[in-house]
C-alpha cells in the first residue's frame, strides 16, 4: 500500500456505475438465463479499461476496477464457490425500516427491486472458479497499465459477509461455516496481493449486519460472532501482509433511519484486531459523522491507516471541497497526515440492477470534490 509523505491521497470503496449493456449481461448471468458469453467478456473487459481511466482523469489515486464484474459485493461468490443453492431466499426487512412499509415501498420505487439472488449455503463450501480472479486481475493490470494510477485496490468479500448474505443450513455453527469460507476464499486474496495489488476485505457483517442479516442476535451474541469473524479474517490473511490489505466497515449504503445501527465505539476494539494496515469507513453520512471523537479517543496502533468516507454515497449533493478538507483534517489531527487517505462512505454501485440514489455522472462529479478537498487539506497541512 503506497502512502504518501507530501499530500492526502484520494481513492472511494470500489464499486462504481456499470454501463448498461453489462448490466444486462450480469443479471442474465446471475439469473442462470442464456447470455452471449463472449460479449460478456468483451463487455467487462472495456467496462474495466474505461472506469480506471475514468477515475484517473477525476484525480483519484487508489484506484479499483469497478467491481465491474460482479453482480455484487458479497453475493458473487456463489459463482465461485461450491456450497450454495436452493431458491432464492428474502431476507427480513432491515430494522430501522421494518416499521415504515410505505417508506420501505417508496425505497423501491425510487432505486428499483433487488434483482440479484441471494442463496443459502447448503452444502460443503470450497473453491471451484479458480480462473475468475485471474480474468479480473489481467483486465485490472490492463487498465493499470494504460493509465497509470499511483496504486490500484481490488475489493472481495470477507467471511463474514458472506456468512450475512448467505444464511448457513449446512455447518452444525457459525464458527464452522465461516473457517469454511475462510480457507475458500484465501486463494482469491492471495492472489490480488501477489498480482501487486491491494486486497480490500469488504465487511459490513462487523456493523450493517447488527439490523440486517444478524438482527436477531442480542448484541453480546453479535459481538462475539464479530469476534470470530475476525478470527477467520485474519486465518485466510495468513500469506498476505497486512500492508497489502484494507478494511471495510459500513452500515448499509442505503437512505434509511439507521437509528438501530450499533455504535462504532462498541465494535471499533473488535476491528482493531483485524490484520489489514487500512480500515476505510463511514464518517459522511448524519449518523456517523459525528464518530470522528471514536477515533480520537480509541488507542490505535502506531501503523493503523485511516480511509475515512469523506463523501457520502446516498445523496446526490455534491459535497462543497472545504467540507471534505475540513472532515479530512479531523482525521489528519487524530493519527497524522501521513496516515490518512481520504475515501468515501461505500460504494456508488453495491450491486447491479439495484440503482442506488446518485446518478452516474454525479458520482465522478462526487469523486472529483473528493479530489478537491484533498488538495485543499493537503495544503493546509503541509504548507
Amino acid at each position: 500500500m503506497k502512502l504518501s509523505t507530501d499530500r492526502i491521497l484520494t481513492t472511494h470503496v470500489g464499486s462504481l456505475p456499470r454501463p448498461q449493456a453489462l448490466v444486462d449481461l450480469l443479471v442474465k448471468k446471475d439469473h442462470n438465463e442464456p447470455y452471449d458469453h463472449a460479449e460478456f467478456d468483451r463487455q467487462v473487459t472495456k467496462a474495466v479499461s474505461d472506469i480506471v481511466a475514468h477515475q484517473v482523469a477525476v484525480g483519484i489515486d487508489v484506484v479499483s476496477d469497478g467491481e465491474a464484474s460482479k453482480i455484487g459485493y458479497a453475493t458473487y461468490i456463489k459463482e465461485r464457490l461450491t456450497g450454495f443453492g436452493g431458491e432464492p431466499f428474502t431476507p427480513k426487512p432491515n430494522r430501522d425500516v421494518a416499521d415504515y412499509a410505505d417508506f420501505r415501498q417508496r425505497m423501491v420505487q425510487v432505486i428499483g427491486p433487488m434483482v440479484f439472488h441471494r442463496l443459502c449455503c447448503t452444502g460443503d463450501v470450497r473453491l471451484s472458479d479458480r480462473e475468475a480472479v485471474k480474468v479480473d486481475l489481467a483486465n485490472f493490470k490492463a487498465a493499470i497499465d494504460r493509465s497509470h494510477p499511483v496504486d490500484a485496490f481490488m475489493p472481495a468479500a470477507s467471511p463474514g459477509v458472506v456468512s450475512a448474505f448467505q444464511p448457513n443450513r449446512h455447518y452444525p455453527n457459525h464458527a464452522a461455516y465461516i473457517r469454511a469460507v475462510a480457507d475458500a476464499m484465501r486463494e482469491e486474496y492471495e492472489a490480488i496481493a501477489n498480482a501487486g495489488i491491494v486486497v480490500q476485505l469488504d465487511s459490513p457483517d462487523l456493523a450493517m449486519a447488527r439490523h440486517t442479516g444478524f438482527q436477531d442476535l442480542s448484541e453480546a451474541e453479535f459481538l462475539k460472532q464479530a469476534e470470530q469473524q475476525v478470527e477467520a479474517l485474519n486465518h485466510a490473511l495468513a500469506n498476505v501482509p497486512a500492508s497489502s490489505a484494507r478494511l471495510h466497515l459500513c452500515w448499509g449504503n442505503y437512505e434509511g433511519p439507521h437509528d438501530f445501527d450499533i455504535p462504532l465505539q462498541k465494535i471499533l476494539p473488535i476491528i482493531l484486531k483485524a490484520k489489514p494496515q487500512a480500515i476505510s469507513f463511514e464518517a459522511a453520512n448524519p449518523r456517523h459523522a459525528h464518530e470522528w471523537t471514536v477515533w480520537r479517543d480509541a488507542r490505535l496502533p502506531d501503523d493503523k491507516v485511516l480511509i475515512p468516507g469523506v463523501i457520502d454515497t446516498c445523496t446526490n449533493y455534491i459535497e462543497h471541497p472545504e467540507l471534505v478538507a475540513q472532515r479530512i483534517c479531523q482525521y489528519a489531527d487524530v493519527v497524522g497526515r501521513e496516515r490518512v487517505i481520504a475515501g468515501t462512505d461505500c460504494g456508488f454501485a453495491t450491486f447491479v440492477g439495484h440503482a442506488g440514489r446518485v446518478d452516474p455522472e454525479i458520482a465522478y462529479r462526487k469523486l472529483g470534490a473528493l479530489v478537491e478537498g484533498a488538495k485543499l487539506a493537503s495544503a493546509k497541512l503541509w504548507h
